[in-house]
């Protein structure tokens, strides 16, 4: 069968000390910040596209309700124990590779856009070594927070910080006495051997 190659791109927030949560909510109360999330992971090209979004089941569990629906975007959670798909999501997978095929294939392949991975630690891990994540969406909060939970490891050789991205703004925000400031990170193309 078929797939088509789909961008997956990893969208996330950390502190210093690339901290991304805590007893399962953000540590942090940014709405800039967070209405920018949103205005990133539902850009589609044209309207009738969507984006497919991928979480954990403990990331998915950790929004409220109030979040969804999310414009232009479904919903697949990775779970290895629930066999019914949550309220508000669309699919449920067991792994993350499920969860490309199904966004590559019919009958969603010519409806999905992007891939958004939205977390938790292990989806981020397993997205950043998948070889079509091109880009790295990553708020860095200038602060220290109290977190349980952690962005994996950003390879700085494999993922190159962009000077100017578009629709990114480029200065330091602050927002509630917090400093923050977006970056984006492009995979870089593998040296020839």
């Amino acid at each position: 069968m078929e797939t088509k190659q789909k961008p997956v791109r990893v969208i996330a927030a950390v502190c210093r000390d690339m901290g991304i949560g805590k007893n399962g909510t953000l540590p942090w109360n940014l709405p800039s910040e967070f209405q920018y999330f949103l205005n990133t992971v539902t850009r589609v090209s044209k309207p009738g596209k969507m984006n497919l979004m991928v979480w954990g089941k403990v990331c998915w569990f950790s929004n409220p309700e109030t979040l969804f629906p999310i414009p232009n975007n479904l919903h697949v959670v990775l779970s290895k124990t629930l066999s019914t798909v949550p309220d508000h999501a669309h699919f449920l997978c067991q792994d993350f590779e499920s969860a490309i095929l199904l966004a590559t294939r019919p009958p969603l392949a010519d409806l999905i856009e992007t891939i958004w991975v939205v977390g938790g630690t292990q989806v981020y891990k397993e997205a950043l070594d998948h070889p079509w994540c091109d880009l790295v969406y990553l708020t860095d909060i200038m602060a220290d927070f109290d977190c349980d939970v952690f962005f994996p490891e950003l390879d700085r050789g494999v993922f190159k910080e962009q000077e100017r991205f578009p629709g990114v703004p480029g200065k330091i925000q602050e927002e509630n006495g917090i400093k923050y400031r977006f970056q984006v990170f492009k995979r870089q193309a593998a040296d020839a051997v």
